[in-house]
Order: C-alpha cells, then structure tokens, then sequence
C-alpha cells in the first residue's frame, strides 16, 4: 500500500536527505564561524600591540586556530561536495594545526628575548635560553614543513572513510590515517611543550598585565589542545573541540579585556602624574622667578644702604629690605600650602549643600561688596563624590574672585551659580557680571603666581584647578566680556542626581 503521508518512500527518503544534508551543512558553517572567534580577537589584540612582533605572532596563532577549525568543520559536508574536493581541503587546511607549534615556539622566542623576564639565577635559566635560539626555531619551522609534506602523501593521510557521530543521524568523513602519523602526533605533543615554557617564561616578566595574560593564554591553549584532542577518535565529531575553542575565546577575551582596561587605567595614572609633574614644574619656576624678584630688591637697596648718608634714606631703604624679605616668607609659605595639599578623601555628597554653605560663609565679602548671589536649586539633589572640604574651598574662591572682579562704579552687581546634569557630568557655571578677561588670558590666570591684583598672590585659581583636577573634572573660563564673566566647572557624576 502506497504511504500517502507523506508521498510515497522514495518522497519521504529524499526528503530526509535534504533534511540531513541541510543540517550536515549548518554544522560544518557552525563550526567554521566557532573558528573565525579568535581571529577577531586577534585583530583586536593587534590594535592595541601596534607593529609588536608578539601582536604578529598572536594573529599568526589565532589564525592557524581558524583554520583548524576549517579543517574540522570540511569534514561534515560528505554528500555536498565531492569527496575528492573534501580530502583535498583538508590536507591544505591541516596547515593550522601543523604550524600552530612552530609559531608557538615564536611566541616562546619572542617573550624571552623581546620582554626580558627575570629568570636568571634560576635553575631551568640556562636550559631555556639554549632551546630558545634563531637555529632551533628555523630547525622547526624546517620540520614543521616535513610534516606537512607527509600530510599530503599516503604515508600521512591515506584517503577517507565515513563515519557515523554517537547519539545522532549525523555523518561525516574521517581521515584514515598512514604508517607515519605517529610523526604527526610527536609533532603536536611538542606543542604542549612550549605551552609550559611560555608559562614558565611567563612568570618572570616585570609587566603584570602581559604576564597574567600569557599565563591565561597558556592555560587556555592547553585546554584547547585538550579538546582538539578528541578530533582524532571516530564518532565523537567536533562538538568537543568547538566547545574548546568557544572556552579558549571566551577566556582569552575576558582576559584581553581586562589587561586593556588596566592598561589603559594605569596610561591615565601615568598622564596624571606628569601633569602633575609639568604643573609643579611651572609652579616652582613661578616661584623661582618670583624669589629672584625679590632678591634683587633686597640686594640693590642693601648694596645702596652702605653708601648711604642720611638716615631717612637709610630708614627707607631698610622699610624695602623688610617688604622684600616678607614678601619672599609670603611666597614660600602659599607655595608651602599649595604643593601640600596632595592627598584628598572623597565621600558622596550633594553640591547643592556645599554651595550653599559656599554663599553663607562668604556673605561678608558679598556685602562690603554690594553683591547679590543668586543659586537655584534645580535638582532636589547633585550626588557626587567629592571633598567637601576642598570642594567647598573652590566655591568660596570662586565667588570671592568673581565679587572682587565687579568694580566699584558698575550698577549691576550680581553673581549667578547656574547647575545643570548633561549625561555622566555636572556642570556649575559662576556667572559674574565683573569687568571680563582677556581671552589671551583665559588659561594663564590658572598659572601660579600670576594675579591681577595688587594684593593677590596668584594662588587662588591654580588651587582651584588643582582641586577640579583632583577630582577628575575640569575648569575653565567658558564666557568672558565687559559685561561679565563664566567659569565653568565640570565633575562626573558618580550617582544619580534626583530632579
């Protein structure tokens, strides 16, 4: 009796063909595009080792492990492709796992020669450096060649065989193996061999991240052998040894990962310390210029104070000899407070408080000045972590600055602090309605020593800066003409701001 179901046998066989073939072709695309994972890490972690020969040799790694996987996954399209083309896709693809161990051994060569690990006076130094020379790494890239020449001759791979993969419908080629593939294993086995040394060589690099980096590398290139391992016995196909390479990935990005976040965290710190270096360099050449000043003063009166007769000149010059000499105690004890201020402890706090307590401590100066200073309070809360002691310190400076730069005769006599959240920052803008800067002045009225009153001693906005700095922000001068100026200050925003 004719199966009506589905069409008759010959209908339902070929449609379980199609259905076979579809999913024989899905796992071996699968498995190609598991290979093709570590050779996008590779090309990241080629950005970020620009022209270094262990970025190249990392790439060179990742990419022989694509085409292993490649290699793997040719298998699977039995009855896609003919089985000649198969065979022959293989034996070019074998060039992945083949020469993964001489450009190990490369990577070897390169981390103890080009990364200069702390291993003498240990007692495998001497070994190491022996195995790891110009003339054994060309011996192996030699052998390494021999071996893949033998792949392509019956003594290596003799043809192909069919075999069924455990617990599915799913068949496949497998290579049916010469009298000489035990060269093929020797070959691979070394491979584990240079895995330890990298470890090994790893351990003694002075560079953390690239040290715990080659140690994850190692640890998950011997996991990945592991699993690739398997490929050699029938009937397991290639899930285990994707599931490798997947664990070998995922490990090696989690840590690439992390070395570049570090990486980069520890570029910033070291930014951070030449700023402060270039800045106190400054400082001290301000202060310098400013102690020769004052020397001056006092060596030419001291020097006219000895051939003086009167006493009234002799009184007068003295006076000077006095006001130089405070003047220099005055300048060493600001430069003294300035560069001491160096450690600051932030905790979570709310701008709008400090401001406000900002206005109320300045009140006085505020009224001999006949200022107004006006603060809207925007949002019910400006959560940050900040100092508020030095924090509360710019505010001050800022206002008294700001109510100090409003001459006498202007009419409108106001201070405005304006707050708003943009993103991940907190934006305070102090807007006077003073006598203005110059732009030529925008930046060097931070400089130290530099003030345009007569009584300033120029320390008041370095500080301020400093403190911003301190605190991962900015200041600067935003707007400025006759009719006023804006400092701007900028502060990420560690937590939500409530409106």
């Amino acid at each position: 009796m004719t199966n009506h179901g589905c069409g008759g046998n010959n209908a339902c066989a070929y449609i379980k063909k199609v259905q076979k073939g579809c999913i024989t072709v899905i796992t071996s695309l699968l498995i190609m595009t598991i290979g093709l994972i570590p050779l996008v890490l590779a090309i990241n972690v080629l950005k970020i080792y620009k022209g270094s020969q262990l970025g190249i040799a990392l790439l060179l790694f990742m990419m022989l492990i694509c085409f292993w996987q490649i290699d793997i996954g040719v298998l699977y399209l039995k009855g896609i492709i003919p089985e000649h083309i198969i065979l022959l896709l293989f034996q070019i693809f074998r060039i992945g796992p083949t020469f993964i161990v001489p450009i190990t051994f490369y990577i070897a060569y390169l981390v103890m020669h080009k990364h200069s690990p702390n291993l003498k006076g240990t007692r495998y130094y001497q070994i190491i450096v022996s195995l790891l020379n110009k003339n054994l790494m060309l011996l192996f890239g030699v052998w390494s060649m021999f071996v893949y020449f033998i792949n392509w001759t019956p003594l290596g791979i003799e043809g192909l065989r069919v075999v069924n993969v455990k617990y599915s419908d799913i068949s496949l080629y497998f290579p049916v193996y010469g009298e000489f593939h035990y060269l093929y294993l020797i070959h691979i086995t070394i491979f584990v061999f240079l895995l330890m040394l990298i470890f090994i060589i790893s351990r003694g690099i002075q560079n953390v991240y690239l040290k715990n980096f080659l140690g994850t590398f190692s640890f998950c290139a011997f996991l990945l052998f592991t699993t690739g391992m398997v490929n050699f016995i029938p009937g397991t196909g290639a899930i285990v040894s994707s599931i490798g390479v997947i664990l070998f990935s995922s490990f090696i990005i989690f840590s690439f990962v992390k070395m570049n976040i570090l990486m980069t965290i520890n570029y910033n710190k070291l930014i951070e310390r030449q700023k402060k270096l270039d800045y106190s360099g400054g400082l001290t050449s301000s202060l310098v210029h400013e102690v020769k000043n004052n020397l001056q003063v006092i060596k030419g009166y001291s020097k006219m104070l000895t051939r003086s007769t009167s006493l009234s000149e002799s009184k007068n010059m003295a006076s000077m000899i006095q006001s130089a000499a405070q003047g220099l105690e005055d300048l060493t004890n600001n430069y003294n407070v300035y560069i001491s201020n160096k450690i600051i402890q932030f905790r979570m706090a709310d701008l709008n408080k400090i401001i406000e307590e900002a206005i109320k401590i300045t009140s006085e100066i505020i009224r001999e000045n006949r200022v107004n200073v006006s603060f809207e309070k925007k949002y019910r809360s400006l959560n940050t972590y900040v100092s508020e002691t030095f924090i509360k310190q710019v505010f001050i400076n800022l206002i008294k600055n700001s109510s100090e730069s409003i001459n006498a005769d202007v009419k409108v006599r106001n201070i405005k602090i304006d707050t708003f959240v943009m993103g991940d920052q907190i934006i305070i803008d102090f807007i006077d309605t003073g006598h203005g800067i110059p732009v030529s002045e925008w930046e060097s009225i931070f400089d130290p020593f530099i003030s345009s009153k007569d009584t300033g001693m120029g320390v008041g906005l370095p500080f301020v800066r400093k403190v911003i700095f301190e605190h991962r922000g900015e200041i600067k001068v935003y707007d400025s003409s006759s009719k006023g100026t804006t400092f701007r200050i900028i502060l990420p925003q560690y937590e939500f701001s409530e409106i």
